[in-house]
């Protein structure tokens, strides 16, 4: 009996990813609801409307607020070293599952869509000299077969027309899950490593934001290379409390 209903269980599991490939991966078709779209857009106006943008936000760190505000609490306290953050998205709902595709299934339509979302969401400000990733802890980068932020990074270069540096991960931090800010901003700091000679003007890279701590210790890395202004993009950001 567990033989066939782990059987059962496998065929399912199947099935579920064989229809996330294909919802992503259609063209033609909204990567959310795969109902027909206008002039080959990988989404329908009504699911792009839907989606959970992150429209209340500090204007330091990105984290979602509840009620409009120039600064967090966060930042009033301790700000980042970055000196704005983007991240357009929500990490909730479609835009959690779609960053969920990329990263864990490796389906680079997934990863496209996100870099095209964030990129659709920018205002026509001033571009970055340069982009950077944050490197990817090396148990990650086996265990995924890649390294999605350098991933994004190169994407997002290809669609903006920026070039993108490289960081280097100096000692292997300890995930972050489950720290306090507190202990999140102590491990990382001193991890990252970036060449001299960067432009004034960079942009640090991340798929998703939780407190900030790791974009901001890649930031100190980045001001010690030359950096004078710093922004801190990531393509989702997580509600407040988690």
């Amino acid at each position: 009996m567990m033989i066939v209903r782990s059987a059962w269980e496998l065929s399912a599991r199947i099935k579920s990813l064989a229809d996330q490939s294909v919802r992503v991966g259609l063209p033609g078709h909204c990567a959310f609801c795969m109902g027909m779209t206008p002039q080959a857009s990988p989404w329908c106006e009504a699911c792009f409307e839907a989606l959970p943008w992150n429209c209340v936000a500090c204007a330091r760190c990105a984290e979602p607020l509840a009620r409009p505000t120039e600064l967090c609490g966060h930042c009033l306290r301790h700000a980042p070293s970055f000196d704005v953050a983007r991240a357009p998205l929500r990490y909730e709902d479609a835009s959690q599952a779609l960053l969920q595709r990329f990263k864990f299934g490796a389906q680079p339509r997934a990863g496209i869509l996100l870099a095209t979302l964030f990129v659709r969401s920018r205002d026509d400000g001033v571009l970055p000299e340069a982009l950077i990733a944050v490197p990817t802890h090396p148990q990650r980068r086996r265990e995924r077969g890649f390294d999605h932020s350098v991933w994004l990074t190169r994407e997002l270069s290809r669609q903006l027309g920026v070039p993108h540096r490289r960081a280097w991960r100096e000692r292997d931090t300890p995930t972050q899950r489950g720290l306090t800010r507190r202990a999140r901003r102590g491990n990382v700091r001193g991890a990252f490593r970036v060449t001299p000679g960067l432009p004034a003007h960079v942009a640090i890279v991340d798929d998703v934001m939780t407190t900030g701590s790791t974009l901001s210790a890649l930031a100190d890395a980045c001001r010690r290379a030359g950096a004078q202004h710093v922004e801190a993009w990531a393509m989702t950001r997580t509600p407040r409390g988690i």
